[in-house]
């Protein structure tokens, strides 16, 4: 009699489909960066612990990081219709009962976590978001005890073989727009081992609340943290309207750039509140005023952040102008695809699901569309005109994707250069560093 396939079995399927998953993730930004990989523990039981801000396309990033299989926990709500919970067990994703389910639903889950720790005994990484759900802001919600349950849960199951949480930063350039840019950023793991043996003689509540302290401060260090208070808009402006400035001052920041500089932007501020308080009311009632002024306005705050300068602006203007007639025909070509993307946007009020309703619509419409396109070109063409038009659509997503990115970069360039108010209370605000 034949053993019922686990979850972290090998299947040719998942496999490939695996692979194509990871050229659509490379293909959907025009940046992608994983930064500190040598820190993930080699020959262990990894749990990775990432940030929640982007629904769907965090779990496929961090999937993109290479081609091992890792499997996902998610809320158990998404698995109550049987054809659902069938394709999310092929795609290695696991249920989870919360609080909010009950508390004999709650039971539940010492199956999932006997099921996690056999995951984990076979080396294939576990991958929870702590924080429950999601948040499209530079911050952070409170960490639920979950993962720590089943971290403590399955390190007494797993015996004496060593179990990591590894942290992780998951950072957009743009939360809601596709090809934006996208770091994972892994920090330094916690051995739940070494944990339990440094505080056995606290409870195991006690333990979870240390633990939760400590993976908090982790994940904090790894992203562009701002406390979501009254005062986060106006942090993140300033944030943004300081970043050109500080990148000047400091000629060395590495890859980790935008968390530096950033930083030492947030600890400048919170230097200013203790040591001149009247200024930095100012300084925050500051940053309010711009973050209201831009958005009416409907100004990036990349805008902000690069402060591009006039022969940059006019230069892209000439490169938009020369590429017109090659992005006119890749707009065309790809318009089926704008057009159902944009009508199923609008049955997701949270904008989150956004960027990851564009990539599945992607993933499954444009190679169908592109095998539509090469079937006619080849029937209606001489063979080295269909080649020709096959080749500049190859390409046809992201260069479409990337000209609508930059028109409105452009645009919005020109309205924050035109608005003086605004550069003006930039330009105060800068003064205080």
């Amino acid at each position: 009699m034949s053993r019922r396939r686990k979850l972290q079995d090998n299947d040719k399927r998942y496999n490939f489909l695996h692979l194509f998953v990871n050229f659509a993730i490379k293909v959907s930004y025009r940046d992608i960066k994983y930064i500190g990989k040598e820190r993930i523990p080699k020959d262990a039981a990894v749990i990775f612990a990432p940030n929640h801000t982007g629904a769907l396309m965090d779990a496929l990033v961090l999937l993109a990081m290479d081609s091992k299989p890792k499997v996902f926990i998610a809320r158990a709500d998404i698995f109550k219709n049987p054809k659902i919970a069938k394709i999310l067990r092929f795609m290695k994703i696991m249920p989870i009962m919360r609080m909010r389910d009950g508390v004999e639903e709650v039971k539940k889950n010492n199956k999932t976590i006997e099921t996690a720790a056999d995951v984990l005994k076979d080396k294939t990484p576990l991958c929870i978001f702590p924080e429950g759900t999601h948040q499209t802001k530079y911050s952070m919600l409170p960490l639920s005890k979950g993962i720590f349950r089943i971290a403590l849960q399955a390190k007494e199951l797993l015996g004496e073989k060593p179990l990591y949480i590894v942290p992780v930063g998951i950072r957009y350039g743009n939360f809601y727009r596709f090809r934006s840019s996208v770091h994972i950023q892994f920090g330094n793991p916690i051995n739940i081992g070494e944990f339990i043996a440094d505080n056995n003689e606290k409870s195991v509540p006690e333990q979870m609340n240390l633990m939760r302290e400590l993976l908090t401060q982790r994940i904090r260090e790894n992203i562009h943290y701002i406390p979501n208070n009254e005062e986060y808009d106006a942090k993140n402006e300033i944030c943004a309207a300081m970043y050109g400035t500080q990148r000047k001052r400091c000629k060395k920041h590495g890859a980790n750039a935008l968390v530096t500089l950033n930083r030492q932007t947030a600890k400048e501020i919170e230097t200013l509140k203790t040591e001149k308080p009247e200024a930095a009311e100012r300084l925050i009632a500051l940053g309010n005023e711009a973050a209201q002024l831009r958005k009416a306005n409907r100004i990036s705050l990349k805008s902000v952040a690069k402060q591009r300068s006039i022969p940059a602006q006019i230069a892209r203007a000439l490169l938009l102008f020369v590429t017109l007639p090659y992005t006119l025909f890749t707009t065309i070509c790809t318009l089926p695809v704008t057009v159902v993307c944009s009508l199923l946007e609008k049955k997701f009020k949270d904008r989150a699901f956004h960027n990851s309703v564009r990539f599945v619509i992607r993933l499954l419409l444009w190679p169908l569309l592109f095998i539509i396109y090469t079937t006619i070109a080849f029937l209606c063409l001489p063979q080295m005109w269909a080649l020709t038009i096959i080749a500049a659509l190859l390409p046809a997503i992201a260069v479409t994707q990337d000209t609508h990115r930059a028109v409105r970069m452009a645009v919005s360039d020109f309205k924050l250069f035109c608005n003086r108010r605004l550069r003006a209370k930039y330009d105060e605000i800068r003064k205080f560093f």
